[in-house]
């Protein structure tokens, strides 16, 4: 049997994004644990990047890094619940939407939660910047607009079926959440389309993961709320 190793952290959106396609598609995987901001050796070796996810398969000495290269990869080589699919317009859309969400929202909600809730409690010894926070938690709700007219108008994000681009925006999303960096209270499209979300059974090995000290709000692992 065919076996994956995912080299990650728990807190990593990217590594996130990766085992929900997998656990999606069928495909079984370990997780192993990195910690980029540790200047791994090991990592570096598989990626010069020194990020994560990487992803490798010992037997036919196959190693893959960088999410978005990883899902193409599984989307190409698996036929199992395509990800990506429908007409080229559509696949754009999908397309656009992982873009939006691995990069913009990434750059102003996500990774300056993980900075400033993470890194500098754990590497930094820090306090976090109120300001910073207050910040990504304001642009948080710029994007929760932006899902609920989405959903006001589609069933799914991209579309009429579930894709890759839903679940980028949840992995995404469920880090700033762990980090407490979202208010649902007026955004109800899309507080119920991640509660589908969270519900799914690719969702909740995520869910039920801790990072370290660091420990989520209470609402966090729960499927209805």
């Amino acid at each position: 049997m065919i076996m994956w190793h995912i080299f990650q952290f728990p807190l990593c959106p990217f590594s996130r994004k990766v085992r929900l396609l997998m656990a999606e598609k069928g495909i079984a995987y370990e997780l192993q644990s990195a910690r980029p901001w540790e200047n791994e050796d090991r990592l570096f070796a598989m990626n010069p990047a020194g990020r994560t996810p990487v992803i490798k398969e010992t037997d036919r000495n196959i190693v893959l890094c960088d999410s978005r290269a990883i899902c193409e990869y599984f989307e190409e080589t698996v036929d199992r619940n395509p990800l990506i699919s429908g007409t080229a317009q559509q696949r754009a859309e999908i397309r656009r939407l992982i873009a939006m969400f691995d990069e913009s929202f990434f750059n102003d909600v996500s990774g300056p939660l993980l900075h400033e809730r993470m890194k500098k409690r754990l590497v930094l010894r820090q306090s976090p910047d109120a300001k910073m926070l207050r910040e990504a938690m304001k642009l948080a709700h710029d994007y929760l607009d932006y899902i609920d007219f989405l959903i006001d108008h589609r069933p799914w994000l991209a579309g009429s079926t579930m894709t890759l681009a839903d679940l980028t925006a949840a992995a995404q999303i469920s880090v700033a959440d762990y980090l407490g960096g979202i208010d649902w209270s007026s955004h109800e499209q899309s507080r119920g389309w991640y509660l589908v979300m969270k519900s799914r059974p690719s969702f909740r090995p995520l869910l039920s993961e801790r990072m370290e000290v660091i420990q989520p709000p209470s609402h966090y692992a729960e499927v209805d709320a």
